[in-house]
């Protein structure tokens, strides 16, 4: 069933729970703010978007951090000297540090063996969602989880993550002071201590190691790769990326540090941005929900329990909403007059109770970093535009676009 009508919102705002098994949910059970059902749901997600907040989320503080974490990017790309670089684990590293430090208290040199260890772990594991056996494993995990196959190398990689996950937490609980959390995982144990004799309580280690877990995996693949997809597009279409220069130079300046207030005079941009992320498509199936009552859709009857996948995808691509949608073209977010036009299907994030709340924090990394990096490079491919292919390499939960490499040639 295509769900490319944007009714099916009302749908979405019922009381539902996730089903599938999603990302992280190949290894780690029910557990955590994204794959958790009902009340946990609400209680873990409140307790998120809440501490995500008190550590600058939507704030001036976070958005400094960002621009922080923007330079250092600039000064790691200026060290290649222009030479040809696959930019994967560039901006991994970058958008990584920036989650990492709400949920560690730190970022990570970007030359750490741990860290890169972990981002090959996480890639790799994002990487198998996107194929088709990532897709057969979505709909059959009760069987192929028993089974060999690269889902069992995906599970290593996933336990990788919750083991490095869990030694930062056992480091935590032995320096904790409640009177002056450090980061997302003090303010977890300290709630647990708070709710130690609650026993219905959704504050217990292993929920947090999955908590952060989700949070540190939501929050380094989505953005990278939707960065690493729209470098692409831009050396592919560079007459976009020359009116983006434009925009840049006319609005920010050549020196001066790019601010998230700059989108509201910078439309052009603003629609390249978006055009990336509808083109790109990175979560065309968004997090699976299940029925918690018996629900009737369009001449559909949906027993209770039965999944439901929101296949994004089919609406960013759906031609009532977007002229050209299988072409990458910026005007589909500009009005007659070159200003930017907001849309309702522009739904990467998900819909309904369950949108991604990290979505703040993942538009203001988008801008401040796309901003700044092209601010300060042009990008050059090895190939000549016509032949640069931007078909994605695979698409199943995620869409993963080809490997390549560029050079960042200073402006």
């Amino acid at each position: 069933m295509q769900v490319s009508e944007l009714s099916i919102l009302e749908h979405f705002e019922q009381d539902v729970s996730p089903g599938g098994a999603n990302l992280t949910h190949l290894h780690l059970s029910t557990v955590g703010v994204a794959f958790s059902n009902g009340e946990r749901a609400k209680q873990l997600r409140r307790f998120s978007i809440a501490t995500l907040r008190g550590f600058g989320v939507g704030k001036r503080g976070i958005e400094e951090r960002i621009q922080e974490e923007a330079d250092f990017l600039i000064e790691a790309l200026r060290g290649t000297h222009g030479a040809n670089i696959d930019p994967t684990f560039f901006l991994s590293r970058t958008v990584s540090n920036v989650i990492s430090s709400i949920v560690f208290g730190d970022r990570f040199d970007y030359e750490d063996k741990e860290f890169l260890s972990l981002l090959r772990m996480m890639l790799g594991s994002f990487q198998f969602t996107a194929t088709s056996t990532g897709q057969l494993y979505e709909m059959f995990s009760s069987v192929m989880k028993h089974l060999p196959g690269p889902q069992q190398q995906a599970f290593k990689e996933l336990q990788g993550l919750e083991d490095f996950i869990a030694k930062k937490v056992e480091h935590n609980q032995r320096t904790l002071d409640p009177s002056s959390p450090r980061d997302f995982i003090d303010s977890f144990l300290i709630r647990m201590q708070e709710e130690e004799k609650n026993p219905n309580t959704e504050f217990y280690l292993k929920n947090l190691v999955m908590t952060t877990l989700n949070l540190f995996f939501a929050g380094t693949e989505t953005v990278s790769t939707t960065l690493r997809y729209g470098f692409l597009l831009l050396m592919k279409h560079p007459e976009v990326e020359a009116k983006v220069h434009e925009e840049i130079d006319r609005v920010i300046g050549k020196n001066r540090q790019p601010k998230f207030e700059d989108r509201a005079k910078m439309p052009y941009t603003e629609a390249v941005i978006h055009e990336i992320q509808r083109f790109g498509d990175m979560l065309p199936m968004g997090l699976a929900h299940r029925v918690n009552k018996d629900t009737k859709f369009r001449d559909f009857f949906l027993p209770k329990g039965t999944e439901v996948f929101p296949m994004l995808g089919s609406v960013l691509r759906d031609p009532r909403f977007f002229s050209n949608p299988w072409d990458f073209n910026p005007q589909h977010f500009l009005d007659k007059k070159g200003q930017f036009k907001k849309s309702d299907a522009f739904v990467p994030f998900s819909i309904g109770k369950r949108y991604c709340f990290g979505e703040g924090l993942a538009r203001m990394e988008l801008f401040l970093f796309f901003t700044t990096i092209m601010q300060n490079f042009r990008f050059k491919s090895p190939q000549s535009p016509k032949d640069i292919d931007v078909s994605p390499k695979h698409v199943g939960f995620a869409t993963i676009p080809r490997n390549y490499t560029m050079s960042f040639q200073p402006r």
